[in-house]
């Protein structure tokens, strides 16, 4: 009886040492912006004609960066994607959503003629709390990947490019 208390004591205290080792490793958001940035927005666009494509855009003005910080993802609304970092001034990320989006999508009676299919992405649970308005950068400093959040994104309107223009026969 003494023998199965010892053991039943031991593999509680595993357990509980497991679960507080898990909760060190979570993804923890600075308290700060490691660089200067200036005022962030996002933009949604669609293409103008039947398949186009549409997306969000999201726009991280950099004013300093002394620590030459290297900028990696974004996450927002659920996705993420990598930033492109245009003449160290400016960081976009580039999020594509399925509206307007041609739609090829193979089914048949045949397993082999449906592998081509793209199945749908997960939506990353990473940081469940953010607001349609917040976003969270992840960077690489001294090889180790930190993160921190911008509040407040402001919406700039719905950018419609024109349809393609008509054949003249």
């Amino acid at each position: 009886m003494k023998n199965i208390k010892n053991t039943f004591l031991f593999l509680a205290l595993c357990c509980t040492g497991i679960l507080v080792s898990r909760c060190g490793s979570a993804q923890k958001t600075q308290a700060s912006s490691p660089i200067q940035i200036g005022e962030c927005y996002y933009q949604q666009w669609i293409g103008g004609i039947e398949g186009g494509g549409s997306g969000i855009d999201i726009y991280i003005p950099i004013i300093s960066n002394l620590n030459k910080i290297e900028l990696d993802s974004v996450y927002f609304q659920g996705k993420g994607v990598k930033l492109e970092v245009k003449n160290e001034s400016i960081a976009i990320g580039r999020f594509m959503t399925d509206l307007n989006r041609k739609k090829d999508i193979i089914m048949s009676n045949e397993p082999y003629a449906e592998y081509g299919n793209q199945v749908n992405r997960s939506i990353l649970k990473q940081w469940p709390t953010l607001k349609n308005n917040q976003c969270v950068i992840s960077y690489k400093e001294a090889a180790k990947i930190k993160y921190f959040m911008i509040d407040n994104l402001s919406e700039k309107p719905l950018l419609a490019y024109p349809s393609a223009p008509r054949n003249k026969e």
